[in-house]
């Protein structure tokens, strides 16, 4: 059997997930307050939000017409709002080709689709058909993913299963490279107006999920595709949520992976909305611009005290407003300040200021994708270009990345060791030499004392 979610607290994201190998590698909406009487203020909503439909059982008539058309009975029963006015897709009409990706959830594959001749990709999804909360938890995507329609967002164009399966795959468009393969690849330099059409196309397609209330919850360079266009879609929606600013429910904090996790979740926030994806996004444009992750800790407590060091140490107000669980955990008696300005200091004043911003130790303070997207950095020259004009590349992909530094690994392996067997090989050369030359010796010592 696939391997399936935990259940544990419903009140987090209605069933708990597992995140054991997120943090080997959420921004919340805190309550407000006046920073001059201390007390909490109304603060008006900062999006307009689409209602979201809930996840959950149709009428029998429809279920029994869902199943009628191929959809096996555990998805239609639990998800079948997920589903409605879809066909499922044949896999005998896909040829796989070969793994393109891995995560927690999912293996993505290259794909041809043979019916209407063009390539996709296939993510194979896994959860316990026979557990219906991990049901729930897969149908959430795929419901999410209906509902965004946007350039800037990765289109799920159907679903791959039967009535006797117990197996899902969501077929995607297919896109040659994300963010992280081309950021790694050694021969890729950026340009500005480059980083600023990918940062401007990001935060239109945040623009349209938070709006739409989704937050995604684990913005990062692999889920953030691109394609031979250079035209940049968010994907991997598989931990984004609902939310309403209107109604705060408890929400998990074992979201979004650890190098671009914020600090609120760190310290374990459980009422957050859209600033977890903003700190996220600071977190992709500092590592555009020097190259390489900026906060690259290896476990939580690291990581909290990477973002004190580079961020400031919070105020005592922070700490008492927010009341975290984790405060008393993570809080430092040493007090770091803010260096953001002197760590980006080589690059552009409008860029920095932008980091600053989505860097916020207070949430609040981070303002919104629609707002980022009117800051100066994409009103100073250089502007963002036009995706079309950027060069083509040949395709690149985190898992490519793997591959290049796991064989560079390798022929540094097999250099060491070839260089071990050759020091080996000359010493035991010079042994062999050392012995014949005392051996010669004696020899004409043992001849002379003969002829005395």
């Amino acid at each position: 059997m696939v391997e399936g979610i935990q259940v544990k607290d419903k009140s987090l994201d209605d069933y708990d997930v597992k995140v054991s190998s997120i943090d080997k590698k959420d921004n919340g909406s805190v309550q407000p307050y006046d920073d001059q009487t201390g007390k909490k203020k109304i603060e008006k909503p900062e999006l307009t939000i689409i209602d979201h439909p809930t996840i959950g059982m149709i009428p029998k008539a429809e279920k029994a017409e869902q199943v009628s058309t191929g959809w096996p009975d555990w998805l239609s029963s639990v998800a079948g709002e997920a589903i409605k006015g879809w066909i499922p897709r044949s896999a005998n009409t896909f040829e796989r080709l070969h793994k393109i990706g891995q995560g927690t959830y999912s293996t993505v594959y290259k794909a041809r689709d043979v019916t209407n001749q063009k390539i996709v990709a296939l993510k194979k999804v896994y959860f316990d058909s026979l557990n219906p909360e991990s049901i729930k938890f897969m149908a959430r995507k795929i419901l999410i993913l209906r509902r965004l329609n946007h350039p800037n967002i990765i289109k799920l164009d159907s679903l791959i299963t039967s009535e006797t399966s117990h197996n899902l795959y969501l077929v995607f468009e297919y896109m040659e490279h994300d963010l992280k393969g081309l950021a790694s690849n050694p021969a890729i330099k950026f340009s500005e107006a480059q980083v600023k059409c990918y940062m401007q196309q990001l935060l239109s397609g945040l623009d349209h999920c938070h709006s739409h209330g989704v937050i995604h919850r684990n913005i990062k360079g692999s889920n953030i595709l691109i394609d031979n266009n250079n035209v940049l879609k968010i994907a991997d929606f598989g931990l984004a949520n609902f939310f309403d600013p209107y109604h705060s429910i408890p929400l998990t904090s074992r979201v979004v992976t650890l190098w671009y996790r914020p600090p609120e979740l760190l310290l374990g926030a459980t009422h957050y909305g859209v600033a977890v994806d903003l700190w996220s996004t600071g977190c992709i444009l500092g590592e555009l611009y020097s190259g390489r992750p900026i906060l690259p800790g290896k476990t939580e407590i690291e990581q909290i005290h990477r973002i004190f060091k580079l961020c400031g140490s919070p105020s005592d107000d922070y700490w008492m407003k927010l009341r975290l669980p984790l405060s008393t955990v993570f809080k430092s008696p040493h007090h770091y300040r803010r260096c953001i300005t002197d760590t980006f200091k080589d690059y552009p004043h409008a860029a920095v200021k932008l980091i600053e911003t989505l860097l916020s130790i207070d949430p609040t303070h981070r303002g919104t994708a629609a707002t980022t997207l009117k800051s100066e950095f994409f009103t100073l020259e250089p502007l963002p270009c036009d995706p079309s004009s950027l060069p083509k590349y040949p395709p690149s992909k985190e898992i490519d990345t793997k591959l290049r530094d796991e064989a560079r690994r390798r022929q540094c392996y097999a250099g060491d060791r070839e260089k071990k067997i050759d020091s080996r090989v000359g010493q035991v050369s010079r042994t062999h030499v050392t012995s014949k030359d005392n051996i010669g010796s004696k020899t004409s010592m043992q001849i002379g004392n003969e002829s005395l």
